[in-house]
């Protein structure tokens, strides 16, 4: 065997002992953050949850006087408001679909590919998305916002092959009253409530997360895309293929190879131009590849294989 590949095994199979001690290879469905008392079947969650705890279909995740965030694909946040349900329908790669059962969710899309089908079932409806951006739901009264991006709603309960879908761009809302109807604009700056805020905090934290392990990486060439671990409070952050993408809060995702090129690193866009990053890292981190499409070795917190990391190309 070549060198290089001893290498590399070595330094998997030495870092999964290290690795299994911080969290779980990151599927669809997995627990990323909470604060306040959220559970999962009746069973309260902790910050040791975090990484460890993965929504398996039919089960719930419920939130009281707490939030919580849960990982879709690769780049793609479900992030859930106070007294909030949400149940597991399929944590699929290709089908990765959620319902809303009672509550608000957001739904922040950093990246997203052709092969994938993000479902989230409401109340009267069903909504799949379809470009990056945040996407705002509300089950109380069935209704659907996008801020940025563009989704496809289904309207209605019996969402057969003969029912078409109705489009909702960034700046419209559609409510699903149980009839076909047409999107409304709605203000995005008074729409901005607390879920909307606390999106945006979980939104910069990870993006201060995916900074210093894009940086990290920068410097090996065998660097694969996916889910990295960052340590509490930061959970998995997200590392794409190539470029610079950013969130729809203006926050900066990585590619250690668009760093390695020379690319420059920004910090918030705040609507007048991109302000140097000046954030910094804060804790400690624990690195690691955690994808299962993927097949690589990777110096520093080591490669670990097998956890559900994106099949396919852009």
């Amino acid at each position: 065997m070549p060198r290089l590949k001893v290498l590399a095994l070595s330094l998997a199979t030495l870092s999964a002992f290290a690795y299994a001690e911080n969290a779980n290879p990151a599927r669809p469905g997995t627990v990323n953050y909470v604060e306040g008392q959220v559970t999962v079947q009746g069973r309260l969650l902790t910050s040791s949850s975090v990484g460890n705890t993965e929504l398996q279909p039919a089960q719930s995740v419920s939130t009281e006087d707490g939030k919580a965030e849960l990982l879709l694909t690769p780049g793609v946040f479900l992030r859930l408001g106070g007294d909030t349900t949400v149940k597991m329908v399929s944590p699929d790669l290709t089908h990765t679909e959620v319902k809303l059962v009672q509550g608000r969710a957001d739904v922040e899309v950093d990246e997203i590919y052709h092969q994938n089908l993000i479902l989230v079932d409401m109340p009267n409806g069903q909504a799949q998305l379809l470009k990056r951006g945040l996407y705002a739901f509300d089950a109380d009264d069935s209704t659907t916002r996008v801020f940025d991006g563009k989704m496809d709603v289904y309207p209605g309960e019996d969402l057969g092959a003969n029912v078409k879908p109705i489009t909702v761009k960034g700046g419209h809302q559609l409510a699903l009253s149980g009839e076909p109807v047409k999107p409304q604009s709605f203000n995005k700056d008074e729409a901005k409530d607390d879920l909307y805020n606390w999106s945006s905090l979980r939104s910069q934290y990870l993006g201060e997360a995916n900074v210093n392990l894009a940086e990290k990486y920068a410097a090996y060439p065998a660097f694969y895309p996916g889910w990295y671990w960052a340590g509490w409070p930061y959970g998995y952050t997200w590392l794409p293929g190539d470029g610079l993408l950013r969130s729809p809060f203006g926050y900066g995702f990585y590619s250690p190879y668009y760093i390695y090129g020379g690319g420059f690193v920004y910090g918030l866009h705040d609507g007048h131009g991109f302000h140097p990053y000046t954030g910094g890292y804060r804790g400690d981190v624990h690195s690691g590849f955690v994808g299962g499409g993927f097949r690589g070795g990777a110096s520093g917190g080591g490669f670990h294989g097998g956890g559900g990391g994106f099949h396919g190309g852009r």
